[in-house]
């Protein structure tokens, strides 16, 4: 049987009081509607159509290539968003997932059920439903003697008897797009259509309407304001973190790790408190990363350590070490055995094997090779005002601390350069370079001085 999907991403998310689309919303680095997205994918669905209004564009870049999109140019209910997807979905037999682009903490699992449940019944429409101690803001779901829906009541419409149901909605699924959507009116407290009227709709002509309830009550949260966005954060992040922990991550303390959604981290690697990891970042085996320390969108390799450091977008090999307190740009190389020190920034470069930059360096704009020495101070001067400059290192070269190198230059394989130099010329492999003012020592100065 064909699976359909429709999302509805086009209200305007007032509550949220934002200027960002309200679906556009990121929960652990992703926005809400593209893990709603990311679900669907893992259902066989056969198309998903997201339903835009507000913020259309930017929504559509987003999900593009991920689903096909039905404008919705009024607002004007549920049903009426769905209807939206009619010519996109006209004739095509199967059953259609409607949900919510605001609900980031759906599981495939529990839609698979749901799916399962609805084909088992021969249901006309099935609802996923919960049973919440404090419904308070959703719809009701009101059930028979038997256990099937008889109708959906929004808040703002149900009776003190209906208010007391404790069961409220989260999305629906549907035996194609029925043509008694049209059927739905708006006399109710919004003057919207209401897609759960047509449970009524479908009950009143002998379809069977089954409700299907998860056990897992975190699914069905909307995200229609800031407080439900951290809630949503904070369960999503739980989630994240104990997924790791069962795959062989240790971290130490879940309560202040922050991961996103789409990192890769390898086995007994350790996350210490306080850390950050983010984007696409993926991090190897037996790795050590904090405490205090951001990572975001870095490929790391295996065995390394980074304390109280910050790497942004950026290539680190097998055993480098880094911090504390060192940052790593965007666009670096940083190869294998590779000692990354305390105060040391690096931006755009590449640091070959076994090199050292051990304390209180700026490394821009420079490749470096393997075996290379950058003493305490040593600098790469990069910028002359309106361009950057690249700066050679060749292998085993020693930079003595306090070193200054004007690029564009090149030292070269095997070279020294004397502490203290300011180096803006080429300097020869194997060649030692002192660019330096003469040290004069004048003596009985400070009797002298006294004289006066």
């Amino acid at each position: 049987m064909n699976r359909y999907a429709i999302i509805l991403a086009a209200g305007q998310g007032t509550r949220m009081k934002s200027k960002l689309y309200k679906v556009l919303h990121p929960v652990c680095g992703k926005p809400m509607v593209e893990h709603v997205v990311d679900q669907l994918s893992s259902l066989s669905i056969d198309q998903t159509v997201t339903i835009v209004g507000f913020g259309a564009e930017k929504v559509q870049s987003y999900l593009e290539g991920k689903s096909d999109f039905a404008l919705q140019k009024e607002q004007l209910g549920t049903a009426h968003a769905v209807m939206q997807a009619e010519e996109l979905l006209q004739d095509k037999k199967g059953i259609t997932l409607v949900i919510c682009g605001d609900t980031p903490l759906i599981k495939t699992s529990t839609m698979e059920a749901l799916m399962e449940e609805h084909t088992k019944l021969g249901a006309k429409a099935t609802v996923l439903t919960d049973y919440a101690e404090d419904p308070t803001g959703y719809g009701r779901v009101i059930r028979n003697e038997d256990g099937h829906v008889e109708r959906i009541v929004e808040q703002k419409d149900a009776s003190e008897a209906e208010k007391s149901s404790k069961r409220n909605y989260g999305y629906i699924l549907l035996s194609t797009i029925p043509g008694d959507l049209k059927k739905v009116k708006n006399d109710n407290a919004q003057g919207e259509y209401y897609l759960p009227d047509v449970m009524e709709i479908l009950k009143s002509e002998g379809q069977i309407v089954a409700a299907y309830q998860t056990s897992d009550l975190e699914e069905t949260l909307g995200v229609n304001d800031r407080v439900a966005l951290s809630q949503a954060e904070t369960i999503m992040r739980k989630r994240i973190n104990e997924a790791h922990m069962r795959n062989g991550v240790t971290i130490i303390d879940p309560a202040s790790t922050y991961i996103e959604a789409d990192v890769q981290i390898g086995k007994d690697t350790v996350i210490l408190p306080n850390t950050y990891i983010q984007g696409l970042s993926v991090i190897g085996e037996d790795c050590l990363i904090g405490p205090g320390t951001e990572i975001k969108a870095c490929k790391i390799g295996n065995a390394t350590t980074i304390k109280q450091s910050v790497a942004h977008d950026s290539e680190i090999g097998d055993e480098v070490t880094i911090g504390p307190f060192a940052h790593i740009r965007p666009a670096s190389s940083i190869h294998n055995e590779v000692k990354i020190g305390n105060f040391v920034e690096v931006k755009k470069s590449e640091m070959g094997p076994k090199s050292k930059a051990s304390h209180l360096s700026y490394i821009g704009d420079a490749k470096v090779g393997s075996d290379v020495n950058l003493g305490c101070g040593s600098i790469t001067v990069n910028y002359d005002g309106k361009n950057k400059h690249l700066t050679t290192i060749e292998d085993g070269a020693f930079i003595g601390c306090n070193s200054n190198l004007i690029a564009p230059v090149t030292v070269g394989k095997g070279a020294y350069v004397a502490a203290g130099s300011t180096v803006t010329e080429d300097v020869p492999s194997e060649a030692l370079t002192i660019a330096r003012a003469r040290q004069v020592n004048k003596e009985d100065y400070v009797k002298n001085l006294n004289l006066k």
